[in-house]
């Protein structure tokens, strides 16, 4: 079986290669995560359970997740004071990222866009009285980043989610026809929520021609939860999705289309901010889940929170900024490096670039040469064996500083001597560049 040519928006979207999720919204001034609403819920609905002496259900019931007068009442202390397109935008530039995805409506309901009359729980009707969207895509545009529009479908302020769905989708429609005809051209749609009713008529059809009649190239993807990490689930969706789960390679041998991947993925254990979450991953743990993601050709999506009124702060600033370094000395490989179909020992790998010219080894957990037992641990530096490399290569250098290093080739297996870091250089991941000869 044939894979389907791939069409040019969808191979533009793999060169993107990384980028920067956000998750902010009323949820954020409360510093407990974004489904705050929804374990507050919980826990009274459990409450009540236990009075009344009945089993809970596994799930809230439906009817239960519905704003309440006090959450709502939050909007009131929105004023966005804090928040600044621009310098958010030059954060994901500087970490690397080609593009954001911004949460224009969580499920909350509350839209940082002007919702043009749809309702008034909107960022224009709160204190902030701005359209932070319009703010957000003039930054994108000024710095060379792609927008990209987070949509929730599960959404627990609208009346119509819970008594008349037709309605409720009616206005989903309507909401991401603004989105496609107010802003420019788009990178593409983030929807997340249709697992919330799985037995659901969702009329995707009916959503997805919207978007392909005002943005034909825009990407469309649905995020299928972490309960199905890489199910495609409509003939019009161009990528899917693996949250919070390293992606695993596509087959698209036979498929009716040539889908992307990409696994979104947060630095901690909230996608909204949480106050007290200081379970933040380290930036070695971040740039292997990007380069693994890379590995089967799928993009990475990192997410930060930012707080209540829009700061990014210090901390996640800093950690975005260690990635961006190490994407200074790399990110060649991770925006044209391609699949290969090598193999070698433990984390190793190969890619191929787009244009067939390099190979890109990246090299897990290497040593510090020279260190003279003042460094923690003790990892391999040497010779490091990959199979079924089929192309001839004439040199191969770190890409960190343009060491020369050594190989040797037989007819389908490198042996190179990857040589240590120097004292006071500790990367992750390593990346050497390996020409191919013409």
């Amino acid at each position: 079986m044939s894979i389907p040519v791939a069409k040019q928006y969808i191979l533009d979207f793999e060169q993107l290669g990384f980028g920067m999720f956000v998750h902010w919204g009323l949820y954020s001034q409360v510093g407990k995560g974004e489904w705050h609403h929804y374990h507050k819920q919980r826990d009274k609905y459990l409450e009540e359970c236990a009075k009344k002496g009945i089993v809970p259900e596994e799930k809230i019931p439906f009817k239960d997740r519905q704003l309440t007068d006090e959450y709502k009442s939050l909007i009131n202390t929105f004023t966005a004071e804090d928040f600044d397109a621009e310098k958010l935008v030059l954060t994901a530039k500087n970490t690397g990222c080609k593009y954001i995805t911004l949460t224009t409506r969580h499920h909350e309901g509350f839209s940082l866009f002007d919702t043009c009359g749809l309702n008034d729980f909107d960022a224009p009707h709160s204190p902030a009285k701005r359209d932070l969207i319009r703010e957000f895509v003039d930054a994108c545009r000024k710095h060379d980043i792609i927008p990209f529009f987070y949509m929730a479908t599960h959404d627990w302020y609208h009346p119509a989610t819970f008594n008349d769905f037709d309605a409720f989708l009616d206005y989903l429609n309507k909401s991401v026809e603004i989105l496609c005809t107010n802003y420019g051209k788009i990178g593409g749609f983030w929807f997340d929520g249709n697992w919330s009713q799985p037995d659901a008529d969702w009329k995707e059809d009916e959503l997805y021609k919207v978007i392909r009649k005002h943005q034909p190239e825009a990407m469309i993807i649905n995020n299928t939860g972490m309960a199905a990490r890489g199910y495609i689930g409509n003939p019009e969706i161009d990528s899917v999705t693996f949250e919070n789960g390293r992606p695993t390679p596509l087959n698209r041998e036979g498929m009716p289309k040539y889908i992307a991947g990409e696994m979104c993925h947060t630095i901690n254990d909230h996608w909204g901010i949480g106050e007290f979450d200081y379970n933040y991953k380290s930036p070695k743990e971040l740039i292997e889940n990007l380069c693994n993601c890379r590995k089967v050709g799928a993009n990475y999506l990192l997410n930060i929170g930012p707080e209540g009124q829009g700061k990014v702060n210090d901390y996640q600033a800093r950690l975005m900024e260690l990635i961006g370094n190490w994407m200074k000395l790399n990110g060649e490989a991770i925006y044209n490096g391609r699949p290969y179909a090598s193999y070698s020992v433990g984390k190793n790998f190969i890619l191929k670039s787009y244009d067939g010219k390099s190979l890109y080894l990246f090299v897990f957990d290497l040593g510090i040469e020279g260190s003279a037992n003042v460094t923690v641990g003790g990892k391999y530096f040497g010779s490091y064996s990959f199979g079924n490399v089929t192309d001839k290569v004439s040199s191969i250098e770190w890409m960190d500083n343009g060491e020369a290093l050594k190989f040797i080739q037989g007819e389908d297996m490198l042996c190179v001597n990857f040589t240590g870091y120097p004292y006071g250089k500790s990367l992750g991941v390593r990346v050497a560049k390996a020409v191919i000869e013409k």
